[in-house]
């Protein structure tokens, strides 16, 4: 068995068992690797999920073995680490709240590859301060995603809506528009269907809101099921389970068009400076409602 690791993260130790374990095979990468990484970017990750209730994708064997999906935290998680309960259907269920380094580090040495938060904070679940479109492209050819983002910053600012982009590391990006706490989920959910549906009828070769596959026809989908109540999405610098370990990163709109980007140009092993930039600075300090957008696209609807 590997070796048990002691990190300091802050006032605390946390101990990383089986460190030497590979996660990432093929790249050689461990969970002390993972562990690393949560430490080094929690400054720039921590204001992105604090508050916000986790869904941990674990894959104690590595992202070549079995995974599993937890929302209700585990019994042994020490007792330091912040927990809300959420109502769900049929009952209730704990989540992990990720205040600290500490928590980033901990979840890591537990083979937590990759933390999934609500778009929502525990003290409002029902009022989400983040929305999601998510680009999913029907394969690895990442040229229809700048278009499809291009045309989603249009209509977007059409509706006076700001908005940032992010890699997901994965196949797509993510347009993330900052909300005022306002509306309840299912109206911002509503919101983000029609405005989707729009845009795929304006682009309607191209772009497609048709959540069965086999009505896609080789088209981008563009997802927004994830802006329902306790929905979640991959969080900012988050390491997603795939060869290579890439990692989701905030992306400027000015950056968008730059030669070799793709979803997964950013991994653990190569996050370049993107720790020393924040192209999100600011946003949320224009966080909109849903309500005036909403008039605005039925207005465009019409014409």
């Amino acid at each position: 068995m590997s070796p048990t690791v002691e990190l300091q993260v802050g006032r605390r130790t946390i101990e990383v068992k089986r460190a030497e374990k590979e996660l990432f095979p093929q790249d050689g990468i461990t969970k002390a690797d993972l562990a690393e990484h949560y430490r080094r970017v929690a400054p720039r990750m921590l204001p992105e999920l604090r508050g916000r209730p986790l869904m941990l994708e674990r894959m104690p064997d590595g992202i070549d073995g079995d995974r599993f999906y937890q929302k209700e935290v585990s019994d042994y998680f020490p007792d330091w680490i912040q927990r809300a309960t959420m109502a769900k259907e049929g009952g209730k269920v704990t989540h992990v709240v990720c205040e600290d380094a500490a928590t980033l580090v901990y979840l890591a040495g537990q083979a937590c590859i990759t933390p999934h938060r609500w778009l929502s904070r525990a003290d409002r679940p029902r009022c989400p301060d983040r929305l999601v479109f998510d680009l999913d492209p029907p394969g690895d050819d990442f040229e229809p995603v700048r278009s499809a983002a291009h045309q989603l910053r249009e209509l977007l600012e059409e509706l006076d809506l700001p908005s940032g982009l992010m890699t997901t590391g994965s196949r797509g990006l993510h347009v993330v528009v900052p909300l005022n706490r306002r509306d309840d989920a299912d109206d911002v959910l509503a919101f983000a269907r029609a405005a989707a549906e729009t845009l795929a009828a304006r682009h309607d070769k191209e772009l497609t809101a048709e959540p069965r596959k086999d009505a896609r026809k080789g088209r981008l989908y563009l997802d927004v099921a994830r802006n329902g109540y306790a929905q979640t999405v991959v969080a900012p610098f988050a390491v997603r389970s795939r060869p290579g370990a890439p990692v989701a990163v905030p992306l400027g709109w000015d950056e968008l068009d730059t030669p070799g980007l793709t979803a997964r140009r950013w991994t653990v092993a190569d996050l370049g400076d993107r720790l020393d930039k924040d192209p999100w600075v600011g946003l949320a300090r224009h966080a909109r409602g849903v309500s005036a957008a909403a008039r605005r696209l039925e207005r465009l609807q019409a014409q």
